[in-house]
């Protein structure tokens, strides 16, 4: 299994471009910021084609190369249906501050859903370019965060996690939307429930696996704790 990483934007969001083989289909995860040139870019290395962008969840770093994607190759974007509203009003998902910061970096508006949006749900299995990606809801960082996990060649489970957990850090609760509570349910069920092997795919950073953030990460020590 292909899957390019490509850290992109200021806040440095990973965009993933998997595939079951290159010159073939993929789907595209997490287009944010400035993410459209280096995506055409691998696209164009491995000869793949779009069928599908993938978002696990709706903030704008994440989220903001969705549209132009997905419309230029006449595609759906998957999201959970918490977050859809943060398509069109990004804002919404950070605090005032942050949002007047917003407004001066992406322009004033209007913000336009892609053409073509597909509303996920918790245990959904999507089959999309020759690939099952099952979907776990997993609120806590936003209201519609969710999960991608797929299985790699060699049967390892492959998390593609959004901002649920990091490389040693979890996602921040303290935006609206916000719940720490959910946040330690979604850990504990995504996280600490999948086996130690899964190699963790996450929105910043490097990758890691469930199992060294089983034995290292603070957040989920006091979790399972």
């Amino acid at each position: 299994m292909l899957i390019a990483a490509l850290p992109t934007g200021p806040l440095a969001a990973n965009c993933y471009v998997p595939a079951a083989a290159p010159n073939g289909e993929c789907v595209v995860v997490d287009p944010g910021q400035d993410a459209a040139e280096p995506v055409a870019k691998v696209l164009a290395e491995h000869r793949l084609t779009p069928v599908a962008v993938l978002l696990t969840h709706g903030h704008f770093d994440h989220v903001w190369s969705a549209a132009e994607i997905a419309d230029a190759h006449g595609v759906p974007v998957y999201v959970h249906a918490a977050d859809r509203g943060l398509f069109t009003d990004p804002g919404r998902g950070v605090d005032a501050a942050f949002a007047a910061q917003l407004t001066a970096l992406l322009g004033p508006g209007p913000y336009r859903e892609p053409a073509r949006v597909v509303e996920v749900s918790d245990g959904e299995v999507l089959s999309l370019a020759g690939v099952e990606y099952t979907v776990s809801h997993t609120p806590g960082h936003t209201p519609g965060s969710v999960v991608y996990t797929t299985r790699s060649d060699d049967g390892v489970p492959v998390m593609f996690a959004g901002d649920l957990v990091f490389a040693g850090s979890i996602g921040r609760t303290d935006f609206p939307g916000g719940d720490p509570a959910a946040m330690a349910r979604s850990l504990a069920g995504a996280v600490l429930g999948a086996p130690d092997d899964t190699r963790v795919l996450p929105g910043h950073g490097p990758a890691t696996t469930v199992g060294r953030e089983r034995a290292t990460n603070p957040y989920l020590r006091d979790i399972a704790g």
